[in-house]
Parts: C-alpha cells; sequence; structure tokens
C-alpha cells in the first residue's frame, strides 16, 4: 500500500484535501452512496473518477413490505452484506471512503456504520460530499466502473450495538435513558411529516436535528466543537444508555458518526426508527 495510506490515521471522516493527496491508491475503493430517486442517474452523469455505485434501497437495506415491522429501512441480512461487500470486490484490507451528495446525510453514513459494525477498520466518509471534492479539484467523470467481485470473508454479526422497538418502548419510560430524534425540528413536533403516516415523535425522546453537526458550508464541526456539543448527554451517560434514531435508520448514522468524530463510544442505533414507531400502535408525542 502507498505509505501516505499506511500514515493515516482512520478517522471517521476524510478531508477533500486528504482525499486528493491519495486518490487512485491501488487499495483504495470510492464508494458513492448518493441516494434518491436520481442518485443513479446523477451517478451515470458524474461522479468521482473510480467511485462504484452502492444503492441504498436494494443493497444497504432490506425493504419489506410490511414497515409497520422494521420500518422503512431495515439492515439486510448479514449474509446479504457479506454478498453485497464481495460483489464490490472489497477486502478486510481495502481502505473505503464513501460519499454522497448530501453531506453524508444519506447513505454514506449508514453504509460507514455498517462497516464499522462488522470490525472494518479503513472505512471514511468524505466530509462535504461530491460538493467538495469537485471544489478541491479531484477528478469527476462519468465513466462506468464495473466492480470485480472478490469473496470478502464471512461476516458473523452485527458488532455495534443496535436497539428494537420494544426496548426503546421501556427506554421511554425510563428517565436514566436517553433517546434522540435527529429529525428536523418540525418534524419532531408534529407540526408535519413529508414521508410516514403520522407526524410526532418518541414520548420522552429529545430533538438533536443532525443538520446540527455540520457548519455553513455543509463539513462536519470539528472534533472540539462536536464534543463540546454532545458532551453533557454522553458523559452524564452510558453510551449504551442513550439510543438514536431519526426516520429509517439511515439519517441517525450521521449523528453516530458525528459522535465519532468527537470521540465518543457509539450508542445504540434504532433502525426501525419513527418509521416503525409510528406504524406500531404506540404512543405518540406532540410538540416539545
Amino acid at each position: 500500500m502507498n505509505s501516505k495510506t499506511d500514515q493515516l490515521s482512520f478517522n471517521p471522516l476524510i478531508s477533500a484535501n486528504e482525499l486528493s493527496s491519495i486518490h487512485g491508491n491501488e487499495n483504495l475503493m470510492l464508494i458513492d452512496a448518493s441516494a434518491g430517486p436520481q442518485a443513479k442517474s446523477n451517478y451515470t452523469q458524474k461522479h468521482i473518477a473510480g467511485a462504484i455505485f452502492v444503492d441504498l434501497n436494494t443493497e444497504l437495506a432490506e425493504i419489506e413490505e410490511d414497515v409497520s415491522i422494521g420500518g422503512r429501512h431495515p439492515l439486510p441480512t448479514i449474509d446479504k452484506f457479506e454478498e453485497t461487500l464481495s460483489r464490490l470486490g472489497m477486502t478486510p484490507q481495502s481502505h473505503v471512503i464513501i460519499y454522497d451528495d448530501k453531506f453524508g446525510s444519506i447513505a454514506s453514513a449508514r453504509f460507514w456504520w455498517m462497516l464499522k459494525a462488522i470490525g472494518h477498520e479503513k472505512v471514511q466518509v468524505l466530509n462535504g460530499g461530491i460538493q467538495a471534492a469537485e471544489k478541491a479539484g479531484i477528478e469527476l467523470n462519468n465513466l462506468p466502473l464495473t466492480p470485480h467481485p472478490n469473496h470478502y470473508g464471512k461476516i458473523n454479526k452485527w458488532n455495534l450495538p443496535l436497539t428494537t422497538l420494544d426496548e426503546v418502548a421501556q427506554e421511554a419510560q425510563d428517565a436514566a435513558k436517553v433517546i434522540i430524534d435527529v429529525r428536523e425540528a418540525g418534524r419532531f413536533r408534529g407540526e408535519f411529516e413529508p414521508i410516514d403516516l403520522v407526524a410526532g415523535h418518541i414520548p420522552g425522546a429529545i430533538n438533536i436535528p443532525f443538520s446540527e453537526n455540520l457548519d455553513g458550508n455543509g463539513l462536519f464541526l470539528s472534533p472540539t466543537k462536536l464534543k463540546e456539543k454532545y458532551k453533557q448527554i454522553v458523559e452524564n451517560h452510558k453510551a449504551t444508555d442513550i439510543t438514536v434514531h431519526c426516520g429509517s435508520g439511515v439519517t441517525a448514522c450521521h449523528t453516530l458518526l458525528a459522535l465519532a468524530s468527537a470521540g465518543f463510544d457509539l450508542p445504540k442505533l434504532y433502525v426501525g426508527s419513527w418509521s416503525e414507531w409510528s406504524r406500531s400502535g404506540r404512543e405518540i408525542g406532540l410538540g416539545e
């Protein structure tokens, strides 16, 4: 491996300038994890040179017809995730850099969490996404890239903490637990709901919108500022007493990424999130 890559400390985030210095290294794997109806079309028109497209709905989730069980973006089975990594040609030694076009808030943070959860060490999210890459002068093109499949290796389980609907219902009744909802404030308060069937929030949850992890340029706040932002919650609770969720278990990973950048242990991820809770017949909170 190139010595520059060897010297990198594998922080959760990598800057566009850092990526520029190693772009093209042999063991570097770039992943475009942009999501949304036009994501694949946008990728075919413009992406970071050498990036492979990964689809949130079919490769980073296992969507079921009944959203009330697992929410809108349940995790895939371990076996299916292993198949995806093998299809991509990824190995446990690959240095994986993931980006999207929404400043890490869509599937890049989710893919980062999934790789960390299986013990993959060398994985980072590009701070600022494709916009930062373009601004830094990193080569973009529209050339298709065909992965070279290679068996990733056996994956046994998700090793980062997860929680379930029933467990969250119990945590909501426990003053010693903290449930963080990272959706925008209006959705949390129940003023509007653009995606799910019911507006509101899990009773007892607190709202820290994921957008507050970013500065005005769409870059993550510095580790020092993120540590200051979250330290009161984190320092007063064990990581296992904190649960983070969003609408469907994707954007919640943005806040988990921010916490990791600040040097904190990761709390639990509630993948089902509001999309599951709001369909479960459980109590709904409104307002602050």
